[in-house]
């Protein structure tokens, strides 16, 4: 899934970057759109919702049925911490599977994007890659591992929340798995919105302040 995924975002956005940037005449720039797009936005936001869709369900209904079974009970009763045993290793397991996973969506949205779309366009491999190159900063990597790492630290807590939530009947097993996945979604979208707002304040700040002295700068060489 992440697979087919990433190679058709990375090929659409590939496909109109190049064409609405030709027209504006910078196509050098195509690099910034990819490392925006997708690296910063697509990638986080639908390898977690894949996650979502196909180990945080298999999580909240596991730990769900393990609770309706009385099987944390048992665990309780030999003396051994459900949170210790059951949660901590499948949010540490989840945190490490959503940064591999979106580091492989990144990796073949942006190659196996350009090689699917080298058939539309002229555009050398040595120009694309080095106008990706130019365009990857250090507060990708960093905006990468906070989306990435607490999306999945979201995705697993809320999981395993609802499936302890469950009490006694394995009937109430699908409502939390359902409950997991709407509150997953909700939570890990506005996370990813939080942050990228975050970022663009910030940068705007930066901009303003840089644009403040570079006035006040001009004024007094004026004087």
């Amino acid at each position: 899934m992440i697979s087919i995924l990433a190679l058709t975002t990375g090929s659409v956005l590939i496909i109109q970057g190049m064409g609405n940037l030709t027209l504006l005449g910078g196509t050098e720039m195509i690099g910034n759109f990819l490392v925006v797009v997708l690296v910063r936005e697509a990638a986080p936001l639908l390898t977690a919702l894949v996650v979502i869709a196909r180990s945080g369900t298999a999580v909240a209904s596991e730990v769900g049925n393990m609770r309706a079974n009385r099987e944390i009970e048992a665990l309780e009763s030999m003396g051994i911490n459900p949170l210790s045993f059951i949660v901590f290793p499948r949010v540490v397991g989840g945190v490490i599977s959503v940064l591999c996973l979106a580091f492989y969506f990144i990796v073949v949205g942006l190659i196996g994007g350009f090689f699917i779309t080298k058939i539309l366009h002229n555009m050398p491999f040595s120009f694309y890659s080095d106008s990706l190159l130019r365009a990857f900063a250090k507060e990708d990597v960093l905006i990468f591992l906070l989306k990435n790492s607490f999306s999945g630290m979201i995705i697993f807590v809320i999981c395993c929340y609802q499936g302890l939530s469950v009490k006694r009947s394995p009937h109430e097993v699908p409502q939390v798995t359902t409950q997991a996945v709407v509150k997953s979604v909700i939570y890990v979208t506005v996370f990813n919105l939080t942050v990228t707002a975050w970022f663009y304040l910030n940068q705007l700040k930066s901009l303003g302040s840089s644009n403040a002295r570079s006035t006040s700068s001009y004024s007094e060489y004026e004087i």
